[in-house]
């Protein structure tokens, strides 16, 4: 029993690298899109001319 714990405990680890490998390597392009939207948006608000309330 005491061999079987020892063989499960690489396999644990093994299994979590796996996952954490799996995570770390992850697809991460998703939020440029609207990142890039974003400055679009901030962009156009700057090029604005001012709104005439008088404050700076």
């Amino acid at each position: 029993m005491a061999a079987l714990a020892w063989l499960l405990i690489p396999l644990f680890a093994a299994v979590g690298g796996a996952i954490w490998a799996s995570w770390a390597a992850r697809n991460r392009t998703t939020g440029d899109v609207t990142e890039l939207a974003g400055y679009a948006k901030f962009r156009d608000a700057m090029e604005k001319s001012h709104s005439g309330s008088g404050a700076l």
